[in-house]
């Protein structure tokens, strides 16, 4: 009896056991099985609504959460995810995204009319009204019920009630809103293509052309550029503008997409560059490229939206150090219409390479904002090759700052870049400046440097002529290496003034030192560079941004303003 106990108990044990382990096989299988089911669900669906994407004319963007409560313009149910159009703002979910093809129109870029006076009735949308709008027949707020109503325009952003939407609305002509001044109209391009085909050139009696205040502005955007918001104001302005107005850098290069301009009046065209320092040079060089062209008569003007790291350009200009979704887009907008014209130096460098190097064909550089030799060029080196490297984590104007500290304080330690003043011999308009013991040179064309100093200026009641961006000087000043610059930025020390001068000619003797022009280093051998002036550039001040540093210089730019306007 004691065996057949023992083996009973035994042989529940061993199925306890297989119990354990089959109960634990399937608490780690399942969960892993599912997690594939799912993944394989969401790739199939993805597909399927990639490719209707691709056919459709909407410009769809799916998103898994909508940021406000939203409902699907087909079926009126409340959906939580799904696809909206960046262009006409259309909100549905995936079952309805075919229906909604067939449905509904998207913003027409391009549509005929019937002559030179030309208009358009309103283009209404359905639901999803913003929250803070007011319905333009009675002025009581829209939106403010939980279910798909009220309708708005896709042109004039006007809304309307459902019980105040009249007939007389649906056929009334759509003044284009706030921004009619802006927008470029679907029936002009189409009227300047077919009068082109007709070669006549009495542009100014299409509308808006004729109209006295009409300066359409045109959209660049860096989808890349420093914290990644490109992608959203894309969709915004496309919403709020002419989608043919709006462009994607990483897609078009500007030098294409400014050819927009010849289509457009004279002396009236109006350019926000949404991007860093180095994507607004590369519009410049697009517009220079123009001018080669004989495209002069229509060279835009340039604004700036700062998505990148530095911005020191956009500071100097009244657009602010950087921008983070703090100001709507529509206020954006109107700063640009208000902006005031001024004129940018622009710079030619040319580095010529010494001994064996000099049979190659010297570099050649545009300057807009600064050259430099020394320890803020190895910075910007050792940030560009870490960039290229990884270029994914670069994604945050934060990180990038963060990097550009570590590689400051890694060289205070170094100093890779001491006794610059006896491998170097600096010439200002042509007269040998004496070098004091220093690790660096600035050569300057605007006010601000290093993401927010000015530098030139400095600090104490010591006189000098404030940096100016539009009188063909250059301020050149020298640093005594990384910790100094640190010092410089929190305006606990000033640099080395060394002069200022319209031509500046740098000699590099002996060894390679690590330069930078507007932020693009590399690491150079011996050489001459010469910065000489070029060119001036149109651009747009903006002088709501003005900053305490820049109170005392307001006369000035008013001045620059008058000059520029009697120029133009």
């Amino acid at each position: 009896m004691e065996g057949t106990g023992s083996r009973s108990g035994s042989s529940s044990s061993v199925v306890a056991d297989w119990s354990l382990v089959f109960w634990t096989l399937c608490s780690v299988i399942l969960p892993v099985l599912i997690t594939l089911w799912c993944s394989f669900q969401r790739s199939r669906r993805q597909v399927l609504i990639r490719d209707i994407f691709r056919k459709s004319k909407h410009d769809w963007h799916y998103t898994y959460l909508f940021g406000q409560p939203s409902y699907c313009c087909v079926c009126a149910e409340h959906i939580l995810r799904g696809a909206f159009c960046n262009c006409c703002g259309l909100r549905v979910s995936e079952a309805c995204l075919k229906k909604a093809d067939q449905l509904f129109l998207c913003k027409e870029i391009m549509m005929r009319s019937n002559g030179a006076h030309s208009s358009m009735p309103h283009h209404w949308i359905r639901g999803n009204v913003p929250l803070c709008s007011c319905c333009m027949i009675c002025t009581q707020q829209c939106g403010t019920q939980p279910k798909l109503c009220d309708y708005r325009c896709v042109w004039c952003q006007y809304t309307v009630h459902d019980e105040c939407m009249m007939d007389c609305l649906k056929t009334e002509e759509c003044t284009f809103g706030e921004f009619r001044d802006l927008i470029i109209p679907p029936y002009y391009l189409s009227t300047i293509n077919q009068m082109r085909k007709d070669k006549r050139t009495n542009y100014e009696k299409v509308v808006p052309y004729c109209r006295k205040h009409w300066m359409p502005v045109i959209i660049l955007a860096n989808t890349r550029s420093g914290n990644n918001m490109g992608e959203t104001l894309l969709g915004e302005f496309k919403i709020l503008l002419n989608p043919v107005q709006v462009f994607d850098l990483s897609k078009i290069a500007p030098a294409k997409a400014l050819q927009l301009c010849t289509l457009l009046p004279c002396n009236a065209v109006r350019v926000l560059v949404c991007g860093g320092d180095g994507t607004v040079g590369w519009v410049l060089d697009a517009i220079d490229e123009m001018k080669i062209k004989g495209q002069e008569r229509y060279i835009p003007q340039v604004a700036i939206l700062p998505l990148g790291t530095g911005n020191d350009l956009s500071n100097t200009l009244g657009w602010g150090a950087g921008y983070a979704g703090e100001v709507p887009v529509e206020q954006i907008l109107q700063n640009v219409m208000e902006a005031d014209g001024i004129k940018l130096d622009r710079w030619k460098v040319q580095v010529t390479n010494k001994g064996y190097y000099n049979l190659r064909k010297p570099k050649v550089f545009t300057m807009n904002n600064y050259f430099s030799i020394g320890p803020d060029a190895l910075m910007a080196l050792n940030f560009h090759a870490h960039r290229e490297k990884t270029p994914s984590l670069f994604s945050s104007r934060i990180i990038n700052k963060a990097v550009y500290f570590f590689y400051g304080t890694k060289d205070c330690l170094v100093q890779e870049c001491k006794d610059l003043n006896k491998k170097v011999e600096l010439e200002l308009d042509g007269e040998r400046i004496e070098l004091p013991n220093l690790e660096g040179i600035i050569v300057l064309n605007i006010g601000y440097w290093g993401g927010g100093c000015r530098l030139w200026e400095g600090m104490g009641d010591e006189p000098y002529p404030l940096a100016r961006h539009d009188d063909g000087l250059l301020e050149v000043v020298g640093v005594h290496g990384s910790f100094h610059c640190a010092q410089i930025q929190v305006k606990l020390a000033n640099p080395v003034r060394l002069g200022q001068a319209h031509t500046v000619r740098l000699i590099l003797k002996s060894s390679k030192m690590p330069m930078q022009v507007d932020g693009e280093p590399w690491a150079q051998g011996p050489c001459t560079v010469t910065i000489t002036h070029k060119t001036h550039a149109l651009m747009l001040y903006h002088s709501g941004e003005q900053t305490d540093d820049d109170a005392s210089s307001v006369s000035e730019q008013d001045h620059v303003r008058e000059q520029t306007d009697e120029d133009v």
